[in-house]
């Protein structure tokens, strides 16, 4: 058992896109990402996902509308629901979801992550 430092974390990694576990609990994991520019349009089929972010902001967009996300704010996107991910300048992000959560959910692109990074 010991704590972690999110700051630390995220000054470990500078690449967007890429997911990196920094926990694991009942078969969810803990997730740090750094988000900037659009993401593709995709949905999970079993999984929620929540947003929690750390620094910055982004949008999520839905095919209805779009909601800003900030600095100290969650977003929970719901199974099936299709979203995508925004962000003008980086962001930094919390991602709290199940350990079978692939990254682009139903699409697979240059972007998917199959293997995670642990760190």
């Amino acid at each position: 058992m010991e704590k972690v430092n999110l700051k630390e974390k995220f000054a470990l990694f500078r690449d967007h896109w890429k997911p990196k576990i920094v926990g694991e609990l009942n078969g969810q994991q803990v997730k740090l990402v750094k988000f900037r520019g659009p993401f593709e349009w995709h949905h999970h089929e079993q999984e929620d996902e929540l947003f929690l972010v750390v620094q910055g902001w982004f949008h999520m967009e839905f095919r209805d509308r779009r909601v800003r996300v900030e600095e100290g704010e969650f977003l929970i996107v719901p199974r099936g629901v299709e979203h995508r991910p925004v962000a003008e300048e980086e962001v930094h992000v919390l991602l709290f979801e199940p350990a079978s959560t692939l990254n682009t959910g139903s699409v697979r692109t240059e972007r998917t992550a199959a293997v995670l990074d642990r760190i």
